[in-house]
């Protein structure tokens, strides 16, 4: 008698192990199942109705916590966060050209269509040309010192 094979195993056919899945609890059918009557709501009160759930932050009509307190300073809705990368990463990077997408090859910076700047910690240990980074004041003396050069 031939053995039956069985299918690859994959995404599509995994099977579920013991315990992933349970039942969906059933509320309000009577006092046999455990939550029947109130249905796990409790008795009376504002979170026993149908439409009892507020929003976060209410206190019932008293005035909110975030609406006592004093607001300081500015936020800017417009600001646009750089990804850093300090000198010293550059000696471990491979390549003369350091621009936004080769630093994402790296594996140096997360996203490769986000401004970069280049911060002056640590040596420039070689030679690289930057291109589309904004370099700080530190940073730039130490590229130039070093024989690379920056540009825009």
């Amino acid at each position: 008698m031939a053995k039956q094979e069985r299918p690859a195993l994959g995404l599509h056919n995994l099977p579920k192990t013991h315990g992933a899945t349970s039942q969906t609890k059933r509320k309000g059918r009577g006092p046999g199942s455990g939550l029947g009557k109130t249905a796990g709501r409790g008795h009376k009160g504002q979170r026993a109705r149908k439409s009892g759930n507020v929003r976060p932050g209410f206190e019932g009509g008293q005035m909110p916590l975030i609406r006592r307190l004093p607001k300081r300073g500015f936020i800017n809705p417009f600001r646009v966060r750089s990804q850093v990368v300090n000198v010293r990463d550059l000696s471990e990077f491979k390549g003369d050209e350091v621009t936004p997408a080769t630093l994402f090859e790296a594996g140096l910076v997360g996203r490769p269509d986000r401004p970069v700047k280049i911060l002056g910690t640590g040596d420039a240990s070689r030679a690289v040309v930057v291109r589309d980074c904004a370099v700080s004041a530190s940073a730039k003396a130490k590229i130039e010192q070093a024989g690379g050069r920056i540009e825009s």
